[in-house]
């Protein structure tokens, strides 16, 4: 198991699992951004994990704190990736 593959278990659209899924949509964004690094992609990435942090707000203090824990630190591996690479310049 990958570390963006979460329990399975949580199928439905609670917190937790809107918060993964968002993550999950972030490190693609990301990913994307790292692949074709535009000005576009880039705000889309930076769209993305935004949406992710909040996400994550709302999921936390839920019963289950361990997926949540998890979920935010890789996105913040995500969010360091993609302002770690040097800025391309437009043509």
């Amino acid at each position: 198991m990958t570390k963006y593959e979460y329990d399975s278990s949580l199928q439905s659209q609670n917190p937790i699992s809107q918060a993964q899924n968002s993550v999950e949509k972030a490190h693609h964004a990301v990913k994307q951004a790292q692949s074709h690094p535009s000005q576009q992609m880039i705000e889309q990435a930076e769209t993305a994990i935004e949406k992710a942090h909040r996400a994550l707000e709302q999921a936390a203090g839920s019963d289950n704190e361990q997926p949540v824990q998890l979920a935010a630190a890789s996105l913040a591996e995500d969010e360091a990736a993609l302002y770690s690479q040097p800025p391309r310049k437009e043509e």
